[in-house]
């Protein structure tokens, strides 16, 4: 086992099924791995997960495992005594009834969330979103909070700090804004031709308000013209500038997976994985997130992981040791309780009566 993290290590893969494969063991001891992203594929039941997250530590003990876990129709484990967690939108209904049990809820939502995930042994989710709801947005939808940035900052924290109270850090997404473009950057290159300062007095709002509880950010695959030519995980100008400079915030920054459509046209250039992964690194971006490649032979991880290192040895990329800590911060820093001693706890059971 590595006891000691690597200078940084700012990539974050997956594995294609539900145990490691000496492939999958090579991949994840590489020194520019950080963490890896669970998916449904990776997952049977608790005690599987469990396995395998153990699995994963077992090879590196500073290796972030994540995943997509926020409620609604992204909840990656929904079985074996997982609580079905409501959809964002959920909480945002709560709050025009009474706004206080509401962020009460949003608490209780948090706890639960962090504290199932930390008992099988997964250290972060990347939750919540930030996103308002324009009501045009089939991607975003019902997992945005509301429509009002003020309501979605105030559920947002009362989430952040039931996830907190679970040990887990979080990740606003996606900066600074998706909600007011209908593509899907999954499938297309969404465009928002606001001004910058209609996007920073609504969308981007949260982010400013929010940056004394924000432990990371995942910023949108939408290009804003008005502002930059390339997608916001890919602009020096969002990422330093604005994000950290002007909004304030001071912890890691994600980028969006890799392997979307919005990631791979930069510049008006279709880019291979590493130029995007440099890309995104030079901007300001602190890990990259590669998904979904290693299905089949996963010839595209294998293809970054060299392609990385050749770009670091060629100096088309720096390693950051404020990077690297920043990944490390993400790391749960208590023990995490076990299923049976979490699911019997008094606070477990008044938190499952609050959510939605």
């Amino acid at each position: 086992m590595t006891t000691h993290a690597p200078e940084h290590a700012p990539l974050i893969i997956d594995i294609a099924g539900l145990s490691l494969s000496q492939v999958d063991r090579r991949r994840l001891a590489h020194p520019l791995t950080g963490g890896i992203v669970l998916f449904g594929r990776n997952w049977k039941d608790r005690q599987q997960l469990s396995a395998l997250c153990a699995e994963i530590k077992s090879l590196r003990q500073d290796l972030l495992i994540c995943v997509d876990h926020e409620g609604g129709r992204v909840q990656r484990f929904r079985t074996d005594g997982f609580v079905h967690l409501p959809p964002m939108r959920a909480l945002g209904h709560a709050w025009i009834k009474d706004q206080i049990a509401a962020t009460n809820a949003a608490t209780a939502c948090g706890y639960v969330l962090g504290a199932e995930l930390r008992a099988c042994g997964v250290d972060f989710s990347f939750t919540p979103v930030l996103d308002l709801d324009y009501g045009e947005s089939s991607v975003i939808g019902d997992r945005a909070f509301g429509r009002d940035p003020r309501v979605v900052t105030l559920l947002a924290k009362s989430l952040m700090h039931g996830l907190l109270q679970s040990g887990m850090s979080n990740c606003g997404k996606h900066f600074p804004g998706h909600g007011f473009v209908k593509a899907d950057s999954h499938t297309d290159i969404p465009m928002d031709r606001r001004s910058l300062k209609a996007i920073l007095a609504d969308d981007a709002a949260p982010y400013e308000w929010l940056n004394t509880t924000l432990t990371s950010v995942m910023p949108a695959h939408v290009i804003y013209p008005k502002v930059d030519a390339r997608p916001a995980g890919f602009s020096s100008k969002w990422l330093n500038f604005i994000l950290r400079s002007q909004l304030g915030f001071g912890g890691a920054i994600f980028s969006d997976d890799l392997s979307m459509a919005g990631a791979r046209l930069i510049d008006g250039k279709k880019v291979s994985y590493t130029q995007a992964s440099v890309a995104a690194l030079n901007a300001g971006c602190d890990m990259v997130l590669l998904c979904n490649q290693s299905v089949g032979e996963g010839k595209p991880v294998d293809a970054l992981l060299d392609g990385m290192a050749e770009a670091l040895i060629k100096g088309q990329w720096e390693a950051s040791e404020a990077s690297e800590l920043r990944r490390l911060a993400l790391l749960p820093q208590t023990p995490a309780l076990g299923w049976d001693d979490l699911t019997a706890q008094p606070a477990y059971m008044h938190a499952l009566g609050l959510i939605p």
